[in-house]
């Protein structure tokens, strides 16, 4: 290579070789600061399409673990409230027990009903004002078409949400006291209505039941469905660590090959820029 002083090639090179040290130099920073292997598109573009497809479907699952333990707090408002109902049928049943019986006139079996109408008016209220972030629950609003739990990623009826239905709990619609007409459990002033009344109040026990039974079998299945979005989350954000989090291990030890040629290059730039002084000891 001849001596020469217009261009100075090894000072060239050496600069080139020190831009590009310091650019990895840079990268290596970049990931070090901020704990990820892809910070940018440049970086890796296909791991970082398959990176925001995993977060925005661990954000989701997240999510819909949240929306199914919502759904369970509505299961629990609505068998809380039916426990209740419970109470009352039972009272009824009892009230109509002791009604059924000879030992009791109908003037007093009159004061009886009293309190049998009492309790089927409770139980309508209670259906009507049982209500979860003011959806009603237990007034026959969800017997028809029901309510909607969506926990997973998409929209497929079979795999990503469940419908629950609740039944009609209302006084009338379990067929006890005088708001469900004049059948058999509407009263109990007479002896002979008060008979027919502990088999309608057996019915309501049983439909009251199945609808609890119904509920509870929903709030197991939600539970069930919990654990797999948590297990499926937590595999997503294990394969997404895997794509996007550097191995600072690996990554360390980049930086400091990178730093110890970025050192190297700034020297050796050095000394080539001092080559031209060469030729202008020979024109001396």
């Amino acid at each position: 290579m001849s001596l020469v002083v217009n261009n100075n090639t090894m000072a060239n090179s050496a600069a080139r070789h020190l831009n590009d040290a310091y650019s990895a130099l840079q990268s290596s920073t970049d990931k070090l600061s901020s704990g990820l292997r892809i910070n940018s598109a440049s970086d890796d573009a296909a791991g970082l399409a398959v990176r925001e497809l995993m977060r925005s479907d661990i954000s989701t699952l997240q999510q819909g673990v949240r929306n199914a333990n919502d759904g369970i707090s509505m299961i629990q408002t609505a068998d809380g409230a039916l426990s209740v109902t419970d109470e009352k049928l039972i009272r009824m049943k009892e009230l109509a027990e002791q009604a059924a019986t000879g030992t009791y006139t109908d003037e007093q079996r009159a004061l009886i009903d009293d309190e049998y109408q009492a309790m089927a008016s409770e139980i309508t209220r209670i259906a009507s004002a049982t209500d979860f972030n003011g959806i009603y629950l237990l007034n026959g609003n969800l017997s028809g078409d029901g309510i909607t739990i969506h926990f997973g990623t998409g929209n497929d009826e079979a795999e990503d949400k469940y419908t629950v239905q609740i039944g009609d709990c209302t006084a009338s619609a379990l067929g006890v006291g005088l708001q469900s007409g004049t059948g058999a459990g509407a009263t109990v002033s007479t002896q002979t209505q008060a008979q027919e009344a502990l088999d309608a109040l057996d019915a309501a026990i049983v439909s009251k039941d199945t609808i609890r039974a119904n509920l509870g079998s929903m709030e197991n299945r939600l539970d069930a469905t919990i654990s797999n979005l948590e297990i499926q989350a937590e595999n997503l954000q294990a394969a997404e660590s895997q794509i996007s989090d550097v191995d600072v291990a690996t990554e360390m030890t980049e930086y400091s090959a990178q730093q110890i040629i970025a050192q190297s290059a700034v020297s050796m730039l050095s000394q080539a820029n001092s080559l031209p002084q060469m030729a202008l000891s020979l024109i001396q």
